[in-house]
């Protein structure tokens, strides 16, 4: 305390602030359950193992599904497997995650402890010091050699072991699968095959294709395949276009492939096969809406703009004795994306497979 006089002469005090506080420790450590009741401790090692257990059904559930549910079938299937999927992931990645947070809440070591700060230098001292840190933190995590825990070991090595697989088992199982040149070489369009009306598989007569209108076609009968009905249509749909035959470029080679201004092309994008349906009326271009490229149905559906790299494959089209439109032929080059093999697979097997009409 300190003592001044004040203008009107009566002293007054004033507190100087110390020079040093004083530490006041760590708080009181409360003790878990688990700290001091064996019991407690067991239970929440078996909730932990638990965890990981469900983690492990999980990567199970979501590779049976993949292997046993037929998602080839109907949309109600493929939403069912893709769900079980789903889900199983879910289990298998929450498990470890909760079970890692419940094992370090209930079982790991909860004092606070202080590392006074010292000059940073390299010395043998320093790293003998980090490593007894590191072998401390294993012996507390229970993942020590001399760790009785053997149950969660066993658990959490085996989740982590298996989870990964929830994830790699459907994409690699997927790969390249899909991506055999023979798959999109051939479709379900034939000579004489009907276009149809997408959904309800009504035939197209050629007096109902107005200038400027589009529609999307899927082959005749489709609907009443008993197998593979989406795969079928994933390849073998197509817009159908009819321009004022003024504005139509004929290709070479396609003087008959089309009718009084009427083309069809497929809907498939050659970027990474989107479907392409939108059209422009006034400049007769189709837009993909993923990645905006843009094709140009009154020239070829060549490519003027955006990613896509060839046009879109054209369906050979003429009419029957009743005015329907029909297909001359399958396309008569691979559907769907661009791919480095593809033109030199598929060149040969495609010349000799068309000549035929296939």
């Amino acid at each position: 305390m300190s003592t001044t006089e004040n203008p009107t002469g009566h002293e007054s005090t004033q507190d100087q602030a110390p020079e040093h506080f004083e530490d006041p420790g760590l708080p009181y450590h409360r003790p878990r359950r688990a700290d001091v009741d064996p019991k407690a401790a067991n239970k929440a090692e078996r909730q932990v193992a638990a965890l990981f257990g469900l983690s492990i059904l999980g990567t199970i559930l979501a590779i049976g599904a993949y292997f046993t549910i037929d998602m080839t079938e109907e949309i109600d299937s493929i939403r069912f497997a893709n769900m079980m999927i789903g889900l199983g992931i879910f289990l298998a990645m929450m498990g470890i995650g909760l079970g890692a947070i419940h094992w370090a809440k209930t079982l790991m070591r909860d004092h606070e402890m202080v590392e006074e700060r010292h000059e940073l230098r390299s010395s043998d001292e320093g790293r003998e010091g980090a490593i007894q840190n590191l072998k401390d933190g294993v012996e507390d995590s229970g993942l020590g050699g001399t760790s009785r825990r053997g149950l969660l070991k066993g658990s959490l090595i085996t989740a982590v072991a298996l989870a990964p697989l929830s994830l790699l088992v459907p994409q690699l199982g997927n790969m390249g699968a899909d991506w055999n040149t023979s798959k999109f070489a051939h479709t379900m369009w034939r000579q004489g095959m009907r276009l149809t009306r997408d959904p309800d598989g009504t035939p197209i007569k050629a007096a109902d294709v107005t200038i400027g209108s589009a529609f999307h076609v899927i082959p005749d009968g489709l609907n009443e395949l008993e197998s593979h009905m989406l795969e079928e249509k994933a390849k073998a749909v197509v817009l159908l276009i009819r321009l004022d035959p003024r504005d139509l470029k004929i290709q070479e080679g396609r003087e008959d492939w089309s009718f009084d201004g009427i083309v069809a092309y497929s809907k498939i994008c050659t970027h990474v096969g989107c479907p392409v349906a939108l059209y422009e009326q006034q400049t007769h271009h189709l837009l993909c809406p993923c990645h905006q490229s843009t094709f140009d149905v009154a020239d070829g559906a060549k490519v003027v703009f955006g990613p896509a790299k060839r046009p879109l494959p054209q369906l050979p089209i003429a009419v029957d004795d009743e005015g329907y439109i029909v297909a001359q032929s399958d396309f008569h080059e691979p559907i769907g994306p661009s791919y480095w093999s593809r033109l030199k697979d598929t060149s040969d097997g495609l010349s000799n497979d068309t000549e035929g009409g296939h």
